[in-house]
C-alpha cells in the first residue's frame, strides 16, 4: 500500500509539473494607469514609458518642484507585472517619492473593502518552487542607471535624488531586495513577507540566496511579516535572529502572505513601508518615534508584535 501511495503520489507531481505555465497577461500600451492616488501631499499616479522598458514607474501626478528620494521595487513571486503592487507604490509614491517598480505594467489586482479571512494553515505546506523567476536583481539594480538618465533630460529632469534610494520588495521581490541591499548605493531596505530560505533550494532560474549573504547588508533593515500563517514568517524570523552588524526592525502583523497590499493605500504595509522609508531617507523624527522607544507605534498599536537588534534608544 505504501508503495502504491508512493507511486500515485509521483504520479501527481509528474502530472502537475507537465500542466502548461499559464501565459503572462500582454504589455499594456505606454501610459498612466488609473486615477491618481494616495493619501500623501502628492497624489501619484502609475506609468508606463517607452524609455522604461520592464519597468513600472510611480510618482506624483503633478511633479513637485524639488527632488524625490528613488525607491526600487520588487514583485511577489518575483513577477514581471509591475501593476501587482498598484495600490501600494502609488501611496509610497504619494508621499513625496519616485518608484521604480521591476517588471512591465500588465495587470491591476482590484482593491479589497477588507482582507479575506486567514487560513491558519496557510504556513504549513507552502507551494513548491518550480518556474524560473520573471525578473532579476541585476533588473532592480539597472534601474538607477534608468533613473540617472530619466534625471538628466526628459520629464523627469532634475527631479529624482540619486543621492536617496531606497529598495523594498515582496516575499520573492523581497529576496530581490535583500540582495540588492549590498549594493553601496542603497541605503534604506524594506522587506515584506519575506526572508532568505531556511531550506536553500536548487530551482534553475530562481534566486539563490545563502543566509551568509545577510552580512552584506550596510544599512538598517526592516522586516514586516504577516504573522505565522505567512509562509515567509520562519524565514523572515531566523534573518533577524542572524543580523548582527546592523539595526534591524521586526514587526509582525496577522495578515498573511498576501498582507494589506490590495486594500486602500496599501493598507497597514503603506502605512509602515512609509514611516520607514521617511525615518531612513527624509531622517524625519516623527516617523522614526514608529520603531523607536520603548512606547513606539508599533510597540503599542493593536495587533503587531515587535522585536529590535542594535536599535537606537531614540529618533
Amino acid at each position: 500500500m505504501k508503495f502504491l501511495a508512493a507511486v500515485g503520489l509521483l504520479l501527481a507531481a509528474v502530472a502537475a509539473a507537465a500542466q502548461p505555465v499559464p501565459a503572462s497577461p500582454p504589455v499594456l500600451a505606454p501610459g498612466i494607469y488609473g486615477a491618481p492616488m494616495g493619501s500623501g501631499t502628492y497624489p501619484a499616479v502609475a506609468e508606463g514609458r517607452a524609455d522604461a522598458s520592464g519597468y513600472t514607474l510611480y510618482h506624483p501626478a503633478n511633479m513637485p518642484a524639488g527632488k524625490l528620494p528613488l525607491v526600487l521595487w520588487g514583485n511577489g513571486g518575483c513577477k514581471d507585472n509591475g501593476l501587482s503592487a498598484a495600490l501600494f507604490l502609488r501611496e509610497i509614491a504619494s508621499q513625496g517619492y519616485f518608484v521604480v517598480a521591476n517588471g512591465a505594467p500588465r495587470v491591476e489586482r482590484p482593491m479589497l473593502a477588507a482582507l479575506p479571512p486567514l487560513d491558519e494553515h496557510a504556513a504549513d505546506a507552502p507551494p513548491p518552487i518550480t518556474t524560473a523567476d520573471e525578473t532579476s536583481v541585476a533588473q532592480l539594480l539597472h534601474a538607477i542607471d534608468w533613473a540617472a538618465a530619466a534625471n538628466r533630460a526628459g520629464p523627469f529632469a532634475g527631479h529624482i535624488d540619486l543621492s536617496r534610494i531606497a529598495v523594498m520588495g515582496h516575499s520573492c521581490g523581497g529576496l530581490q531586495a535583500i540582495a540588492a541591499a549590498a549594493d553601496p548605493r542603497i541605503g534604506a531596505v524594506v522587506i515584506f513577507d519575506s526572508g532568505i530560505y531556511n531550506q536553500p533550494h536548487d530551482v534553475p532560474g530562481r534566486l539563490h540566496m545563502e543566509k551568509s549573504g545577510l552580512a552584506r547588508l550596510h544599512t538598517p533593515i526592516a522586516y514586516f511579516l504577516g504573522g505565522p500563517t505567512d509562509i515567509a514568517f520562519a524565514n523572515g524570523s531566523d534573518d533577524v535572529a542572524r543580523i548582527d552588524h546592523v539595526p534591524a526592525f521586526l514587526g509582525s502583523l496577522p495578515v498573511g502572505h498576501g498582507a494589506t497590499f490590495q486594500l486602500a493605500n496599501g493598507g497597514e504595509w503603506g502605512r509602515v513601508g512609509v514611516a520607514w522609508l521617511d525615518w531612513q531617507i527624509k531622517h524625519d523624527r516623527a516617523a522614526a518615534k514608529t520603531f523607536v522607544g520603548p512606547d513606539c507605534g508599533l510597540c503599542t498599536a493593536s495587533g503587531w508584535t515587535v522585536s529590535r537588534k542594535h536599535f537606537p534608544l531614540l529618533p
